[in-house]
């Protein structure tokens, strides 16, 4: 069966071990998911994340962060652009997530990158998720 969303599926398999306090959480790998968790990872949401390759597509193993007490990090992600529906934003109007304390993730000509990264380089593109 073939998947239409493999980032939702990505994203959803975070928040649902994340919810499990699981220590990590394995994914079919890809360059953008890839770049999803560089994000992550920069943004300290997440501890680490590393590409175990196979003879087929690659598993991407993203470590889960906690704080002292268990709590969580990662309080939410939401997917914004589906694949009926893509939401773009010109480099003027990046959304900000939560007043500037989430981050929206923008696939964008020059990469993945953060909200904060395409202001300053001033270049808009598809809006991927919201992370806060």
């Amino acid at each position: 069966m073939t998947m239409t969303d493999p980032i939702a599926d990505m994203l959803t398999r975070i928040r649902n071990a994340n919810q499990a306090r699981h220590y990590r959480v394995d994914i079919p790998s890809s360059k953008l998911k890839a770049g999803l968790a560089k994000i992550l990872k920069l943004e300290g949401y997440v501890r680490d994340f590393r590409v175990i390759e196979d003879r087929k597509q690659g598993i991407l193993r993203i470590y889960l962060k906690y704080g002292k007490k268990q709590e969580t990090v990662l309080r939410g992600l939401k997917r914004v652009s589906k694949p009926g529906r893509r939401i773009f934003c010109k480099g003027e109007a990046i959304p900000k997530v939560l007043n500037g304390f989430g981050t929206a993730i923008i696939s964008t000509s020059s990469g993945v990158l953060t909200d904060k990264e395409c202001r300053e380089k001033k270049v808009g593109g598809e809006v991927i998720c919201y992370i806060w």
